[in-house]
């Protein structure tokens, strides 16, 4: 029977453009999350290993690059999941992805999700970035089990896409987590309202873990990690700063939330509908 309590560690990580001190930085807080909060499962941000900028420059194979291991070793050590962030992932036919691994207790890499939504914006007076002239997209869902538990993996902009959430609650999902790097235009803008939106609409958890702000940095992070629940309630969040924090997942809460306002089987199927391709 499963677990309805998993406690969940969020680490809001600063960068730099030294991968391996990047690295070396989440492998430290990944153990001080372990001794102070004794997590199930611990987030990563969006490109914690390389910056947001520097995509081929610190690319690598999955699962035999440096960082896969360091983090597979992490995961065993430490007996714990860990949705590792994202790295830029060389791939085939030298591609490169933007790609969340996900490492189970026993060291193994359990799933991957390349970024499926890339990011190419142009806000005037804002930012404008156009990942797909460096990156290539992904094309499939990514769901991994934790102690009974079923969880979406989304990246960044994926959070705006509210079909694809949409599809992860059809598959059983009770939360998802989106590692994910919001600017300084998007984030005081959309960044709570989307996750909160998401969690509303699909009457489940929703995680982001981003990097710390680094006001010197070409772009810089939001920040303000957060939890949301499936009322749409904010459990806890981060400031802009590095931060570890932890909650208490509660999924007996889902299970409530879908109870007294079911609005899944009141769905007018009938009528319209959103399904996988």
């Amino acid at each position: 029977m499963a677990s309805k309590i998993m406690r969940l560690a969020v680490l809001q990580l600063k960068g730099s453009k030294d991968k391996i001190a990047n690295v070396s930085n989440a492998l430290s807080k990944i153990e001080a999350a372990v001794k102070e909060h004794e997590p199930r499962l611990i987030t990563l941000p969006e490109y914690f290993n390389a910056g947001t900028m520097y995509f081929r420059k610190y690319a690598e194979r999955i699962p035999d690059g440096y960082t896969s291991q360091q983090l597979s070793k992490a995961a065993l050590d430490h007996q714990v999941y860990i949705v590792g962030g994202t790295i830029p992932e060389l791939g085939e036919n030298e591609s490169i992805y933007n790609t969340c691994t996900v490492w189970g207790p026993n060291g193994d890499l359990i799933a991957k999700h390349r970024k499926m939504h890339l990011f190419d914006i142009d806000v005037k007076g804002g930012i404008r970035i156009k990942e797909s002239e460096t990156l290539s997209a992904g094309n499939d869902f990514t769901t991994i089990e934790v102690d009974g538990h079923k969880i979406g993996i989304g990246i960044c902009y994926d959070i705006r896409f509210e079909e694809m959430a949409r599809l992860y609650r059809n598959d059983g999902c009770e939360m998802i987590i989106y590692p994910a790097a919001f600017n300084m235009t998007t984030g005081p803008l959309h960044w709570e309202l989307l996750q909160r939106a998401r969690a509303n609409d699909n009457q489940l958890f929703v995680v982001t873990t981003s990097p710390a702000r680094d006001t010197t940095a070409a772009y810089v992070a939001y920040g303000h990690s957060m939890i949301v629940d499936p009322w749409a309630k904010v459990l806890k969040a981060a400031d802009e700063g590095e931060q570890i924090f932890a909650a208490e997942i509660d999924f007996s809460l889902v299970e409530q939330v879908r109870q007294q306002i079911p609005v899944f089987s009141q769905r007018r199927l009938d009528l319209y509908s959103t399904e996988r391709r």
